[in-house]
């Protein structure tokens, strides 16, 4: 860990703050699961109705018993023209269906907030997790580059031992391995 502390120290101020804050958020992450919802924002009885009747009107079921009732209703009033409770404009009807959507879009629209809370939570967090690996990488980049350089380093120095040792491919002008190989073998 002591060798990141130098690019650490290069961060801007900003980067240093969001590390350390992803740092706190993975360590308090290994003992609770991860939850985009705020866990001290407890979810209330509107919230939870708001959700289930979302739920319920935007479903296949909800659709198909819906128009099975219409369909029953208008066939019913039209059937019996004579004893009908809502003749055929179907004003009876038509009020029942603008009750009905009269609450159910505030109630919907509810639910959509709250869920558009939750995905901008989670836009949030996965916002934090990319700074925080973009930041990785540039810390994985700085420590490759001086590996390599570390790697020049040696190798420079493996080549000069060679050098070194033969001294005559120096005094040819020579100073590849090949030639001092080839006068080596030259020599009796």
């Amino acid at each position: 860990m002591k060798a990141v502390e130098p690019e650490i120290d290069s961060m801007e101020p900003t980067e240093r703050e969001l590390l350390g804050e992803l740092r706190r958020l993975r360590r308090s992450s290994r003992f609770h699961p991860v939850d985009v919802r705020d866990p001290m924002e407890p979810i209330s009885v509107g919230q939870r109705v708001a959700d289930s009747v979302a739920s319920v009107m935007g479903s296949w079921k909800f659709i198909i018993i819906q128009t099975l009732l219409l369909v029953a209703w208008i066939s019913i009033n039209l059937v019996a023209a004579g004893r009908s409770w809502d003749p055929y404009p179907f004003i009876l009807l038509n009020l029942a269906l603008s009750f009905q959507a009269a609450y159910a879009a505030p109630i919907i629209m509810m639910s959509q907030n709250r869920q558009q809370d939750i995905d901008r939570r989670a836009a949030e967090n996965d916002y934090k997790i990319n700074i925080k690996a973009e930041l990785e990488i540039e810390l994985l980049h700085e420590k490759i580059d001086e590996l390599r350089a570390q790697e020049v380093l040696r190798l420079f120095e493996a080549v000069n031992s060679l050098a070194d040792l033969f001294p005559q491919s120096r005094r040819s002008g020579r100073t590849d391995l090949a030639g001092a190989v080839e006068q080596q073998d030259a020599t009796p």
